[in-house]
């Protein structure tokens, strides 16, 4: 443990609660892990808080992808997976040159166009209340084609897998642009979290080696997050009992807010 970064008591106490708020995140509410990007931020420096997190972010995948694997839309992924190949090399050029404050702007502002198109095209273009999984808790996956015009399009596809990857290259925060993007296609509660639970273990994995080559994570991010894990599963399972009970209405609402809090975040401070 002599690779721990030397911290005060309180900094150790908010960083188990950010991941706690990961592992939440995974099972619960996506999105919400971007509370615990600003609090790594803050403490510990730019490429160890980035780093450190990733490690987390793969702990939480394992959980949610165990919780919800039976409910993932697969033919969803794969229409993401050429953009977002795109958006995470493209990103992780990026990372290597640009300035932190300048690329969380950029991403803030990213999603607050997101946000506002996402919003425009399910509830004014498309019709108030003609969602189908509307107030359902139904777990099942949509069947094949399921999904708004945003989401089924080559260039919904193409736009949202591009942001993604790049975004959580950058910074972690594809969750926020990915909850976009599962809103447009109308994903009922669990095959939201499903897709998003294999969808992020998926990229999170292909991230690593980006990362090491990066210089991001090293001895001291991996004695961190030894120390964070059980925060992680802690978040997890409270995630996991939450979302069992949740209403559609009500989560579809929370998802938005937490994105839209993320983004104002990211752009201004």
């Amino acid at each position: 443990m002599s690779a721990l970064p030397d911290l005060a008591p309180l900094a150790w106490v908010v960083l188990g609660i950010a991941a706690c708020i990961v592992g939440f995140s995974k099972t619960a509410l996506p999105g919400a892990n971007t509370v615990s990007i600003a609090i790594f931020a803050a403490i510990l420096p730019a490429k160890q808080s980035t780093g450190a997190l990733l490690l987390l972010l793969i702990v939480g995948d394992a959980f949610a992808v165990w919780a919800y694997r039976k409910h993932a839309s697969w033919p969803t992924m794969l229409r993401l997976a050429p953009a977002v190949v795109a958006g995470l090399v493209l990103g992780a050029v990026f990372l290597a040159f640009a300035d932190d404050d300048w690329v969380r702007r950029v991403i803030g502002a990213i999603l607050l166009l997101v946000v506002a198109f996402t919003m425009w095209r399910r509830y004014f273009s498309l019709g108030r209340g003609t969602t189908a999984s509307r107030g359902s808790a139904d777990g099942a996956a949509p069947p094949a084609g399921a999904g708004s015009a945003t989401g089924r399009g080559l260039a919904g596809s193409l736009g949202y897998g591009s942001l993604a990857g790049f975004t959580t290259m950058v910074a972690n925060a594809g969750g926020p642009v990915m909850s976009m993007y599962f809103l447009a296609m109308k994903f009922p509660v669990q095959a939201f979290l499903g897709t998003a639970a294999w969808f992020f273990a998926i990229i999170n994995i292909a991230k690593l080696p980006f990362s090491v080559s990066l210089g991001l994570i090293d001895a001291s991010s991996l004695a961190l997050d030894l120390v964070l894990v059980p925060g992680v599963v802690i978040g997890a399972v409270l995630g996991r009992w939450i979302a069992m009970r949740i209403k559609q209405r009500v989560f579809e609402r929370a998802v938005l807010a937490v994105t839209i809090l993320a983004a104002l975040y990211l752009v201004i401070f």
